[in-house]
């Protein structure tokens, strides 16, 4: 009934593995993983294969910690949906109705989600293969390595699993699940490459510590979410939560939201108690008081909790200690805004189509532009106001922190960065939410697309560099990246004041030509796409008019 005769595995995998995208992803990932192999491999004329080329260790490294990084991303796409699935097609009801145990559905469900990404981890074998015999690595670390990088993924799809249970919407559950896993993959990464001296303890960890605490914590968290089943909570019509916000404030463990007080309000405005005033927005006016809190706070008080927690230790690092890395610090607000800024915007048109009552929003007399600046303004509202949160520590370091006096103008371009981030990634989710049919597939899309604007250009330019390429092909990728803002805030220049050592050259040389341009490019970007989306939603409505 667990496995071998569990009808949700059964169906799931017969689902999952049948379709195309199945398929074409599995290609996509082996030529990605063999691209990088191919760029990466020595060009020597000759290899000595009895010594240990330093160069084939950092291919082997490389590939390793590229397909870690790529499994992480994948897993909570693939576990995060696996109930909130089930809630959306409106089939909940019908599950827990049926005489399948909890747990068989959970671990069922989990089992099939990770099926396809555990077939893509086993498929780049062969590939790595190719790699030992340049040697600088053992064929007892490869094992290590993919035992840590299965039951890594393992324990990732349980988190996406649990994240799902709790929440109504994937949109939610999945970017829960992101921000839990984020410091789980780079704690994973530091210990990896902070072993790297010394094989036999970081055989020893892999092996023995990581499988332990894995399995410790997918048990629990199959449990939990399996006890979520066996009493779920009020289940209403069409298998959707009654949620009570009175009741879940009161029962909230930390932080409570509190629409009537500052700086709650800025984000999550309270019940209105007059009717709307003339000339107003209709759709920011429905939005921004009834869309907000419709599915809970459960997912806003996570996101600050998590985001305000891992801030903390990374102020201190990064603004008081290592303050010549200070950049690093706004990289982490822009991925928490790449994470959760899409969020309250891919779903904005999305679930009119859900809803069905796309058409009837277009026969109104709003006009297109009324339409999308209403939901826009709520969505960049929101999440401009959770990643403000996160600038108050970059404010505060700075302002105690006398050397960044002289640095005002790096300080005001950080700022500037960020505030573009966050007007770039909520134009971009808004336009996979017209374009797109499903929030979960508009939210995806929001996220491969901001991947290879911001992530690419820097990872191309850091592998060329590995490799020892020519100066002057590196200095031709550098532009590439006008359209990352991690590029922008590496190329923002700092004075001698940040150095940690008199005769220390400081982190970032500068060049504002980069930063320029990137804000040139993000203007045009905005734009463009601001007029791609209301010419579409024009000829929607004189389809539905027509």
């Amino acid at each position: 009934m667990y496995v071998f005769e569990n009808p949700v595995l059964q169906r799931e995998l017969l689902v999952n593995l049948r379709t195309k995208r199945a398929f074409l992803l599995l290609a996509v990932y082996q030529l990605l993983l063999a691209a990088v192999v191919l760029v990466a491999w020595p060009t020597d004329e000759r290899l000595d294969l009895t010594s240990n080329p330093p160069s084939a260790k950092k291919l082997v490294n490389l590939f390793f910690l590229g397909q870690y990084v790529i499994a992480s991303l994948m897993a909570p796409s693939f576990a995060a949906g696996t109930i909130t699935g089930e809630k959306e097609r409106r089939t909940y009801e019908m599950l827990l109705a049926s005489p399948l145990r909890p747990g068989a559905i959970v671990l069922g469900k989990m089992v099939a989600s990770l099926t396809h990404l555990g077939m893509l981890i086993l498929a780049s074998l062969p590939i790595i293969v190719l790699c030992l015999p340049l040697g600088g690595v053992s064929v007892y670390e490869v094992l290590a390595a993919y035992l840590g990088l299965i039951v890594s993924v393992i324990l990732f799809g349980a988190i996406g699993v649990l994240c799902s249970s709790y929440f109504s919407r994937t949109s939610n559950s999945l970017v829960v699940s992101y921000l839990i896993i984020l410091p789980l993959v780079m704690g994973a990464v530091l210990m990896w490459n902070a072993l790297e001296g010394n094989g036999e303890l970081r055989l020893k960890v892999t092996l023995l510590i990581v499988p332990a605490f894995v399995l410790s914590a997918v048990i629990l968290m199959c449990a939990a979410a399996a006890g979520r089943m066996l009493y779920p909570p009020d289940v209403g019509s069409e298998g959707k939560e009654v949620i009570d916000l009175e009741r879940e404030a009161a029962e909230a463990v930390g932080l409570v939201i509190q629409p009537d007080q500052f700086p709650d309000r800025l984000f999550a405005p309270p019940k209105k108690k007059e009717l709307m005033r003339d000339g107003a927005n209709p759709v920011y006016d429905k939005e921004i008081h009834s869309e907000i809190f419709s599915q809970g706070t459960l997912m806003l008080r996570l996101v600050i909790q998590i985001s305000m927690l891992l801030a903390i230790p990374l102020m201190g690092v990064y603004l008081f200690w290592q303050i010549d890395r200070c950049a690093w610090f706004c990289v982490y607000v822009i991925v928490f805004n790449m994470l959760v800024g899409p969020v309250f915007l891919a779903g904005s048109m999305t679930s009119e189509r859900e809803r069905q009552t796309l058409d009837l929003l277009l026969t109104t007399t709003l006009t297109p532009w009324q339409i999308l600046w209403g939901k826009f303004i709520v969505g960049f509202r929101i999440s401009a106001v959770l990643t403000g949160f996160l600038l108050w520590p970059l404010l505060l370091g700075t302002a105690l922190n006398i050397s960044f006096w002289s640095n005002w103008l790096a300080v005001v371009l950080f700022f500037a960065v960020v505030v573009m981030v966050c007007l770039v990634n909520a134009t971009i989710a808004m336009a996979c939410s017209l374009f797109s049919k499903k929030t979960s597939i508009a939210l995806l899309s929001t996220y491969v697309i901001l991947l290879l604007l911001y992530v690419a250009p820097p990872t191309l330019l850091s592998l060329m560099q590995i490799l020892n390429l020519q100066p002057e092909q590196i200095g031709k990728a550098v532009w590439l990246g006008i359209s990352s803002p991690f590029s922008a805030l590496f190329s923002i220049p700092l004075d001698a004041n940040l150095k940690r050592e008199p005769d220390e050259l400081p982190a970032n040389v500068g060049d504002l030509r980069i930063v320029a341009s990137y804000f040139a490019f993000s203007a045009v970007m905005v734009a463009g796409v601001a007029a791609a989306m209301i010419f579409r939603l024009k000829a929607r409505r004189g389809l539905s008019e027509g």
